[in-house]
């Protein structure tokens, strides 16, 4: 569609001179002499732009400005070359503030310019919006989140993000990008535990040709990448020895080095990390370095788990429902009462993952029917029913039976539990059945937790599985 513009001035021989010339640049254009004819016209074609006539018949000075400053980009027009007056305009919201006669090619400059802008502003206040609504609840934990999100997105201060596994906080580091003054530069997100700690390196700082076999060419790292933007380190726990120097000189310094390079290079992304893991905790055991947790703790944010907001799980639930039947151009379905009073007393040891996965199995299994109902969720009152949400040899999967056992064994390569242990004991004894299975194959066991032979390394070291 056309941008739209509303010419605002008294001055007939200028109004038409203007309608006509914005029409040849391509405007949908409107006109009125007086600001009680534009708030009507306003009223029914919403104009993108007002071009506006300090001085009118029944308005004089900057009321009609801040009127529409708000929710359109608006350019002054007067016949009086005012700085102060032009100064006040600005603060006021105005785009810009030209003196007549006008400059016809300077007015379509600035025109242009103005509308790019506001649309840019609209973009950003889009992309907040969409990752605080993203943020799905209105339970007291989930407003204080947001909250929180808004304090400390203002500042460029390092945010560490807790919280368990499934909670969302990818999403809320998200949320923390779009809110800040960065928003309009890149978010960048680096798993940490997804590579071996070279290409983990490498990856992340980048590397000079012939850094290395296979380096064929310079590549810039992802902390390049982020540039003025923001730096999401997810599971910055299981980084390693070597990586976590490396940033704490990043954090200090804002320099870094590429790999195979002499000289330094700076960056202004700001850090953000991530991590399911106590650090504090594993700072006092020396599993992280203490240094570097104290940088990367300047502000905690701690994402409550969903038992915690158990009033969210409706909310959720059917923003599940509707995002699955827009994608699949499903039938009307919802959720029997009998449903959502399991789906609310459920304990959602994997969190908001583990409540889409059964959504999306319920979904499948519901058939033609009109309603998802109880054994349509897969929830077994005794134990949690992960084993069909996620594979059954992941840590998550062994975790979310945390509520479930004493005792284990293998049937068909699923880990099944009962009693009440604790979430190091499951590990444990899951690690040894696999240990067991594969021989002592590392490469084979880290293959089925679904996780980087450096991490299951550090999860065999931690239980005294050499």
């Amino acid at each position: 569609m056309k941008p739209s513009i509303l010419v605002v001035e008294d001055d007939v021989i200028l109004n038409r001179l203007l309608v006509k010339e914005l029409g040849k640049c391509g405007y949908d254009v409107a006109s009125a002499a007086s600001w009680r004819e534009a708030q009507k016209i306003i009223a029914s074609f919403a104009p993108d732009l007002v071009l506006l006539d300090v001085n009118l018949p029944d308005s004089t000075g900057f009321g009609p400005l801040q009127e529409v400053a708000q929710s359109r980009a608006v350019v002054m027009l007067t016949a009086y070359g005012d700085v102060n007056q032009a100064v006040q305009a600005m603060r006021l919201g105005a785009a810009d503030y030209l003196v007549k006669p006008v400059n016809l090619d300077e007015l379509e400059l600035v025109i242009r310019a103005a509308l790019e802008r506001k649309q840019l502003q609209a973009q950003k206040a889009a992309t907040h919006g969409d990752a605080m609504t993203a943020m799905i609840g209105d339970s007291p934990a989930m407003r204080q989140l947001r909250q929180l999100i808004r304090e400390v997105a203002a500042s460029d201060v390092t945010v560490l993000i807790q919280g368990e596994s499934g909670s969302g906080k990818e999403l809320v580091a998200q949320a923390l990008h779009a809110a800040s003054a960065r928003s309009d530069e890149r978010f960048v997100a680096v798993d940490c535990t997804t590579l071996q700690e070279a290409l983990f390196e490498s990856e992340l700082f980048g590397h000079e040709r012939g850094a290395f076999t296979g380096a064929d060419r310079r590549k810039a790292g992802l902390i390049e990448a982020a540039a003025h933007g923001t730096l999401f380190l997810d599971e910055i726990g299981e980084a390693g020895p070597a990586i976590q120097a490396k940033l704490l000189r990043v954090l200090e310094s804002g320099r870094f080095r590429r790999v195979g390079a002499t000289a330094d290079l700076r960056t202004d992304a700001r850090i953000v990390a991530a991590t399911n893991r106590d650090l504090a905790q594993r700072a006092r055991q020396e599993l992280f370095r203490d240094d570097l947790y104290y940088r990367l703790a300047a502000f905690v944010i701690q994402v409550p788990p969903l038992r915690a907001r158990s009033e969210d799980v409706r909310a959720l639930a059917e923003h599940f429902i509707a995002l699955r039947r827009r994608a699949s151009a499903l039938p009307p379905i919802t959720l029997s009462q009998h449903a959502l009073d399991a789906l609310v007393s459920y304990n959602w040891p994997g969190n908001v993952r583990e409540l889409r996965n059964v959504i999306e199995r319920a979904l499948i299994l519901v058939g033609n029917a009109p309603e998802i109902a109880p054994e349509h969720l897969g929830l077994n009152q005794a134990a949690a029913a992960m084993h069909w949400a996620m594979p059954a040899h992941t840590p998550e999967a062994v975790s979310a039976t945390a509520s479930a056992t004493t005792s284990a064994h293998v049937a068909d390569d699923t880990l099944v539990l009962q009693g009440e242990p604790t979430l190091e004991h499951i590990e444990r004894e899951y690690l040894a059945q696999l240990l067991k299975k594969y021989d002592g194959n590392r490469r084979k066991v880290a293959e089925a937790l679904g996780v980087s032979e450096r991490t299951a390394y550090r999860m065999m070291d931690r239980h005294g599985y050499k």
